[in-house]
């Protein structure tokens, strides 16, 4: 099933191909047998990937790239207008389509589950991605990060079900019609699209509407955001709502999570009663409440809940999610992808729980300048949790600089938390930095949505020395 290739998408040209969500369309695309050609501002690995495919990936942006024969170029928020690609096709009257139209595309005639919420989507959709393949289900999946190489955050399968993360930053997720919709947390989050909450509701309450007649929407009974969606929503759509978590009124109660150093115990009660216990392969409470939402999921969509909860164990992790990077000098060295609050929290508590007397020393480097402007306090809080930190600058990503906002606010906010903290402008420093703070048995997370993964493998030589 679902091998169709939608008549724009022949020949399509995407610009920033190497991006997590745009290689992932586009490999789906060159499984299809599409034509399948783009551009990326530097090599990597998934540029790589994707030739192997067949596609044809130029670095760096330039108007010639762009195909005489392109059917279509695709373009993710992230694109500035000024991109000569993108004005090379606006000048030729070639269509502009934004990834998430395309994603959508690739959706048509199956059976989709969209995965949405604040933080947590890319583990989710990667556990129902894992899972329904153990099952041989072959399902086609596109995902917000790698789960083992470049590359596998996508596939299309000839089952008849279809995973996608669904991204609420630009609002993207309108665009789906998925039979069953997670909702995992519900935050203020993407300050430059997003004003307020009130906003942020009505951007999930579109979203939920979006889901199926008789389709199911999946969603958190233990987070204040997921509750008050729950509230607004009642009543107004054709749907089944299904709520998970430690709530003594969710639907999927989870009654139980045991932790067992790296991985969890998780014993949950389903609707009818039934109790089930798994194991989830990754350390921390949010997490085992990841593979429950995926659970409902599934059950949802008629499986056999024993079966699926078996097959969240294979689940062993994505790349960035907590991925130990290597050891050297009896340090540990774990990347984290985790820039909001939140998520710093949450990783930091389960590798906390998971190090037991080890010191946690972290590497952060603060994404966006409108997110640092918004929550510059609580990030610095967060690392409060740590035993000491590194603050790197800002990473940009997309954002102009703004007056005045810069890693200060968060190593202030910190230092008044109690952190220990050392702010470091230049990421050439770090290595050094670390190996001057670090001693055997500590683990060091790379902590961040930006570059700073790369840091690992430099702090990693370090050490070794």
């Amino acid at each position: 099933m679902a091998a169709a290739i939608p008549a724009s998408m022949d020949r399509p040209h995407f610009i920033g191909i190497g991006g997590a969500g745009m290689s992932g369309i586009a490999k789906i695309l060159a499984q299809r047998g599409a034509r399948v050609a783009g551009s990326d501002a530097k090599e990597s690995a998934t540029a790589a990937a994707l030739r192997e495919l067949g596609a044809t990936v130029h670095i760096g942006h330039a108007a010639d790239h762009l195909a005489a024969d392109a059917t279509a170029v695709v373009v993710s928020s992230a694109i500035r207008q000024d991109n000569p690609e993108l004005a090379a096709a606006r000048e030729r009257g070639i269509p502009v389509v934004h990834r998430s139209d395309a994603l959508a595309a690739l959706m048509d005639g199956v059976r989709p589950i969209a995965v949405a919420g604040t933080h947590g989507k890319t583990t989710t959709t990667s556990m129902l991605a894992v899972s329904l393949t153990s099952l041989g289900l072959k399902p086609s999946y596109a995902i917000g990060g790698d789960l083992d190489a470049p590359g596998s955050n996508a596939e299309h399968g000839t089952g008849e079900i279809f995973v996608a993360e669904a991204d609420e930053s630009d609002r993207s997720f309108h665009k789906y019609a998925p039979e069953v919709a997670i909702v995992l947390n519900v935050e203020l989050d993407h300050h430059a699209n997003y004003a307020s909450m009130d906003e942020i509701y009505a951007s999930f309450e579109t979203f939920v509407g979006r889901i199926r007649p008789g389709g199911t929407l999946v969603i958190s009974a233990d987070h204040p955001g997921a509750r008050e969606l729950t509230a607004k929503i009642e009543g107004k759509h054709d749907i089944q709502v299904v709520t998970y978590g430690e709530s003594k009124d969710a639907d999927v109660r989870i009654l139980k999570i045991n932790p067992r150093g790296l991985t969890s115990d998780v014993s949950v009660s389903l609707a009818t009663g039934r109790i089930l216990t798994f194991t989830v392969s990754v350390p921390g409470s949010h997490y085992a409440h990841n593979a429950v939402a995926a659970l409902a999921a599934g059950i949802a969509l008629g499986l056999p809940p024993h079966n699926l909860a078996s097959a969240l164990g294979t689940y062993t992790g994505v790349k960035r999610r907590l991925q130990l990077k290597g050891e050297a000098a009896g340090v540990q060295v774990i990347d984290s992808y985790a820039h909001h609050p939140t998520e710093m929290t949450a990783d930091l508590e389960a590798i906390r729980g998971a190090a037991e007397d080890a010191r946690v020393l972290v590497v952060f480097q603060p994404h966006l300048f409108s997110r640092t402007q918004e929550l510059g306090k609580e990030l610095g809080q967060a690392l409060a949790l740590a035993d000491a930190s590194v603050v790197l600058d800002i990473y940009p990503a997309r954002e102009d600089p703004i007056p005045g906002i810069t890693s200060a606010l968060i190593v202030d906010a910190a230092r008044a938390a109690g952190a220990d903290v050392t702010a470091v402008d230049d990421r050439a420093a770090v290595p050094d930095a670390v190996a001057g703070m670090a001693r055997a048995g500590d683990l060091v997370l790379t902590m961040g949505a930006g570059d700073v993964t790369d840091l690992g493998p430099a702090i990693l030589s370090r050490l070794a020395g």
